[in-house]
């Protein structure tokens, strides 16, 4: 074997040209597929982060006819207390099971206002706002004042919002929405804190007020529309979504729907399959490459015919014929994966402290749609060397139809090539 490297080595060096641009073209695709690979990751848990923040939790409680009714946010199928136990109650409860974290209660209502000139459709959420601190990032989001406290006529909107409002810092604002009796209502509030979000949703759409307000003024008394729970590890989601639903069948509450982010759909329903698509992708753009390095190992063996077919006569065996070249081909394959792997993964860590921005491309995006403007790639170790390893396996593996060429020639048909 040692002898085989050696020959193998000699062999690439003969022609460097030719080696160098296969080596190349492995280092190219390790290095596409590894930016790739860390530019989806960080878009798929970028997207799990935002719509486990903003809209699931790791699991939604609903009431189960506000699953249909929830696309315009129906304010009469809610969910509180139980039996003769309070909302609070029940909320004090569920944080009670095990690797249960935060149960945040919210509500989702429509509101209208105008800027004088037209009427500006919007999402209001009433929320506990200490809670939704801690479950998500919107503190972060906050780039002038500050979150609503609770007890007081105060409200938080987003950049694109207020511009359509004409309305900034400490203006007031007057807004008008049906309660849960469908009577239309309305409250001003004072303006004490501007969000701007790579989220489209929180800055065109939302705007939080305290949820004691929300329930006071949309008459939902000890009431919400929906109580996300958070778990201290998302892989606890499944166990902690068995318990809730023992939990509410052993005191008879079977009007409400127990909903894993999982089984939410959307996009995150996509997204697991996704990762393994992606997988086939990345092999694929590997494969591409290797033809460069079959082209190559081809064109060594119709150069190097007459001399495979003295080895052969000298006692060298086939399978050490198709050794030599297998091993040709796995130090292209190698030292291109290596390189590739290198410079995939400097890039790649580069661009994940900068982010990716994708601005106005996604300004036609629904608000609807939690889809972050900025997507910072996932840099790891693990992708370098998942990376190496593609490049390395597909590129031997294809290189066994040249080598298997080499192998089967016959020393006397070999020879009279020449």
């Amino acid at each position: 074997m040692k002898y085989l490297l050696k020959l193998a080595y000699k062999n690439l060096a003969r022609n460097r040209l030719r080696t160098i641009v296969s080596i190349i073209a492995i280092t190219f695709a390790v290095m596409v597929v590894i930016f790739a690979r860390g530019f989806i990751l960080g878009m798929i848990n970028e997207t799990y982060s935002d719509t486990i923040q903003y809209d699931t939790g790791h699991i939604k409680i609903i009431d189960k006819d506000y699953q249909i009714e929830g696309r315009i946010m129906s304010l009469t199928e809610t969910v509180s207390g139980y039996h003769d136990n309070s909302f609070d109650q029940l909320i004090s409860k569920i944080s009670n099971i095990d690797d249960v974290n935060l149960v945040l209660p919210r509500i989702k209502f429509g509101a209208i206002t105008t800027n004088e000139e037209e009427l500006i459709n919007m999402i209001g959420w009433g929320v506990t706002p200490d809670k939704e601190v801690d479950a998500t990032d919107i503190d972060q989001q906050i780039v002038e004042g500050r979150m609503p406290e609770k007890n007081k006529m105060e409200i938080v909107m987003g950049t694109e919002l207020l511009n359509k409002l004409n309305k900034k810092l400490g203006d007031k604002v007057t807004l008008v929405f049906n309660n849960s009796f469908s009577s239309l209502n309305g409250a001003t509030f004072e303006i004490v804190g501007q969000i701007n979000s790579p989220l489209k949703m929180l800055n065109d759409t939302i705007f939080y007020i305290p949820i004691d307000q929300a329930q006071r003024l949309l008459l939902l008394e000890d009431q919400a529309t929906e109580i996300l729970v958070f778990a201290n590890d998302r892989l606890k989601t499944d166990d902690i979504t068995i318990q809730i639903k023992e939990m509410f069948k052993k005191i008879g509450l079977d009007k409400y729907m127990v909903i894993p982010y999982t089984e939410t759909g959307g996009l995150i329903g996509w997204l697991e399959l996704a990762k393994v698509m992606y997988n086939f992708i990345y092999v694929f753009l590997v494969v591409l490459a290797s033809f460069v390095v079959i082209n190559t190992m081809i064109m060594i063996v119709n150069e190097r015919t007459k001399e495979i077919g003295m080895m052969t006569a000298l006692g060298l065996e086939k399978r050490d014929i198709l050794y030599l070249f297998l091993i040709e081909g796995s130090i292209m394959g190698g030292l291109g994966s290596f390189i590739g792997a290198l410079l995939g993964g400097l890039i790649t860590n580069v661009i994940s402290k900068v982010g990716i921005d994708f601005g106005s491309t996604v300004e036609g995006f629904s608000s609807d749609l939690l889809f972050s403007s900025t997507i910072y790639p996932v840099f790891s170790v693990g992708n370098m060397v998942f990376g190496f390893f593609v490049g390395l396996i597909v590129v031997t593996v294809a290189c066994l139809i040249p080598a298997r060429r080499a192998a089967k020639l016959e020393p006397t048909d070999a020879l009279k090539e020449f």
